[in-house]
């Protein structure tokens, strides 16, 4: 059980009856992919005592979005929610080019994990994939790489055919889009919940990777039965009379400054305030009243209670708690008696308590932001949006978290601060969700 810690900050349905039809989309979707020809690609093939075999069966969507990459000749981003097996299609391409690839991942969990997968899932033997990062370095015909280990200056990434990018928004950023060009692989595929990036650069994936090539919302996999079938709910709160004063407060003075300096809210808002913080106090300061005004908004101490109530509702389910700053992640921990995993849990520790949530020692996990991507999270069945911030990926990310097939509705509440600018955050965040039911209570 999670002790108290310091308070810190944590530094993104229509049902088809019939399934002799799933069987003949599947069917068209293979043959299409059979059909689809790409130019030889003989300087990059791999050996023939190396063939790699996918062992599943893939979903009819991941034929399609297989066919509509190759069709834009071998380069573009597959978009796909959490959960929805974005890993199936890039094997799928490995087996259909069987050409020399490299896969560049985020994180060190990500690395061993793919490599995992790719070895189980196509039928090679753990020595024949490689793999850097981590203190690790065993190059081969196909490899998985840390983005920080490719993006290191003197690292060669020549000779591989196919380049493989998980979590692709990342890629557009000064430090790794040069990986591209250390490659220089003629196929490109990227894979991503959601691509877009708040600087605007998720518009660089068209020419560094392709443009999207495949595109799958939430709704449209839960609707066909493909990921679970979910409904989002938002649970407003109300701050206590002294938390109300000190927001209005603060909120007070951030507004004050903006309206003296006539800065009006805009695409590089947040940059001018910065540009004027490093030289201006005043504007420092209310930098730090809004900063502050916002971490009693996420932070309310009626969201414990009403966390508390939700568990009590849903006493037999598996529930993933999530918020945006560790000081609410520690309270809960504390106070409802809750495992938690934040960037400051030892890999030991929280290999024990995600074994224990996915063997049912543990049915309630509250986290930070930690795992949102790059950990191979147990499923659940509810997840309770405790804070967040106004980035879509996130949302994505954390409803992913309960969409994988189930029998059973799932759900994702959020919960919401009244009299506060938490609301227009939480608008932001949320994707088109259309035919999802969305409650607010």
């Amino acid at each position: 059980m999670a002790t108290p810690r310091p308070a810190t900050l944590d530094d993104t349905a229509e049902i088809v009856e019939q399934e002799d039809l799933f069987s003949a989309l599947e069917s068209t979707a293979t043959d299409d992919t059979a059909d689809t020809a790409l130019p030889a690609t003989s300087a990059y093939a791999l050996p023939p005592a190396l063939r790699p075999t996918l062992t599943i069966k893939p979903r009819v969507y991941q034929s399609e979005a297989i066919v509509s990459w190759l069709r834009q000749d071998g380069r573009g981003v597959v978009v796909l929610p959490t959960g929805a097996g974005k890993t199936v299609v890039a094997l799928m391409a490995i087996e259909r080019l069987a050409v020399r690839t490299l896969v560049v991942v985020p994180t060190i969990e990500l690395l061993t994990q793919w490599r995992a997968g790719i070895v189980e899932r196509l039928g090679l033997a753990e020595e024949q994939v490689g793999i850097v990062g981590g203190g690790q370095r065993l190059v081969r015909d196909i490899t998985v790489i840390t983005f920080d280990s490719a993006a290191m200056p003197n690292r060669r990434l020549d000779g591989f055919g196919l380049l493989i990018v998980d979590e692709a928004h990342h890629l557009p950023a000064d430090h790794y889009r040069q990986i591209v060009k250390k490659v220089g692989a003629p196929y490109r595929l990227g894979l991503s919940a959601t691509p877009e990036r708040l600087d605007g650069r998720h518009r660089d994936l068209d020419t560094l990777l392709g443009p999207v090539a495949f595109h799958k919302l939430p709704a449209d996999l839960a609707r066909d039965r493909h990921i679970a079938d979910y409904v989002e709910r938002r649970l407003f709160v109300n701050l206590s009379p002294e938390e109300q004063g000190r927001y209005d407060l603060l909120m007070a003075q951030f507004r004050w400054y903006l309206a003296k300096n006539r800065i009006a809210p805009g695409p590089d808002f947040y940059g001018e305030l910065v540009r004027r913080a490093g030289s201006d106090p005043a504007a420092r300061h209310a930098m730090q009243s809004h900063h502050q005004a916002r971490m009693i908004a996420l932070n309310a101490d009626a969201k414990i209670a009403a966390v508390a109530e939700l568990l009590a509702q849903h006493r037999d389910d598996k529930i993933i708690i999530f918020s945006e700053y560790n000081v609410l992640v520690d309270a809960i921990s504390r106070r409802l008696l809750v495992p938690s995993i934040t960037y400051r849990t030892e890999a030991g520790e929280r290999r024990d308590i995600l074994t224990g949530f996915r063997e049912g020692r543990y049915s309630k996990l509250v986290t930070g932001r930690v795992l949102n991507e790059g950990v191979d999270v147990p499923d659940a069945n509810v997840a309770i949006v405790a804070s967040g911030s106004s980035a879509t990926r996130e949302y994505i990310q954390r409803l992913g978290r309960i969409l994988r097939p189930k029998p059973t509705q799932a759900i994702l509440y959020e919960l919401i601060t009244r009299k506060t600018s938490e609301g227009q955050a939480a608008k932001r965040r949320r994707p088109k969700t259309e035919g999802v039911a969305q409650v607010a209570a």
